[in-house]
């Protein structure tokens, strides 16, 4: 039986061609034009990707999701569009506006709100056997697009920075659990915690310690986070990056001062994707990182973040 790595394969290669929209849209990534960055030292990219307008320009209020059907409930989905199923709840499709060359979207079946809690062990599950991709969770005020479904995305190993960066990046153990072990990295893109472990429980367990450690805000039902993990030599690594705020300020500045990036976990782990040509000529590196400080935690906040594990009991 093909592994589930050979599986989304062949449906990538089947969808390219019968499913016009894909791949048009798969077509036109390989002439998308990218800038090389560094932004506080370390490498980043700036994509110029006209088709994910729809993403970054989601409007995601409760009376504009009301008014749409949701796109990733199965029966609203394209009738030619397949997927392969994943245990009993999950089913994985084709992202048709892609930013890596093999982008998959994993939905649960009903249609339930974005959440991670209690679904980050499937994340993990998701990342061992998609050994060939990175999974990532877009929170549901911090990037998804779909915040009324919950779903995980997947992309091919590779394209990511935070792959390569946060090996380079200065780091402080803060708690150990059993095979797993969580980091801080304060001097980074931006603050961010990484857990690395050798078993799934562990791994769950210190995530779940994490997760009470951060702040609920009024009116919302789970901490801002964006997630990513994937799976390498007998080990999980995640990347946890704490968030404040869905938009910086320039994504609803009017004029020459307005930049319609819209940071998810892709931007987090390196990718800026900037739909609107535009943005992708005139943006700097003061611009990514004044985006990256407003949405995410500060050193400070991280800092208390860092002495809260440290004094909780596990």
């Amino acid at each position: 039986m093909d592994t589930i790595n050979q599986q989304v394969r062949k449906l990538l290669s089947d969808h390219l061609i019968f499913w016009d929209l894909a791949r048009i849209n798969y077509a036109a990534l390989e002439k998308v034009q990218t800038r090389n960055l560094k932004v506080n030292g370390y490498e980043v990219a700036l994509q110029f990707n006209p088709e994910r307008i729809r993403s970054s320009g989601a409007k995601i209020d409760k009376q504009s999701l009301a008014a749409r059907p949701c796109f990733l409930c199965e029966k609203n989905r394209p009738g030619n569009q397949q997927w392969v199923d994943f245990g009993e709840e999950y089913q994985i499709i084709i992202n048709p506006y892609p930013i890596f060359k093999e982008h998959l979207t994993i939905p649960i079946r009903s249609h339930q709100k974005q959440q991670i809690k209690g679904r980050y062990g499937d994340m993990l599950l998701l990342a061992e056997a998609l050994s060939d991709f990175i999974v990532f969770y877009n929170g549901p005020k911090c990037g998804a697009s779909a915040p009324d479904h919950m779903h995980f995305q997947a992309g091919n190993k590779g394209l990511l920075p935070v792959e390569q960066n946060w090996l380079q990046a200065k780091k402080e153990e803060v708690r150990t659990y059993r095979s797993a072990t969580l980091y801080a990295l304060k001097h980074f893109l931006q603050p961010m915690f990484v857990l690395v472990a050798e078993e799934k429980d562990d791994a769950v367990f210190l995530f779940e310690h994490l997760y009470d450690l951060l702040e609920i805000l009024p009116g919302e039902y789970e901490p801002m986070m964006d997630l990513l993990t994937w799976h390498e030599a007998g080990k999980w690594i995640t990347c946890l990056y704490p968030r404040k705020r869905l938009h910086p300020a320039c994504y609803h500045a009017e004029g020459d001062a307005k930049i319609l990036i819209s940071p998810a976990t892709v931007e987090m782990a390196g990718i800026f994707i900037a739909p609107l040509e535009k943005d992708y000529l005139k943006v700097t590196v003061e611009d990514l990182q004044g985006i990256l400080s407003e949405v995410c935690i500060s050193e400070e906040e991280m800092n208390g973040l860092i002495q809260k594990s440290k004094i909780y009991s596990l």
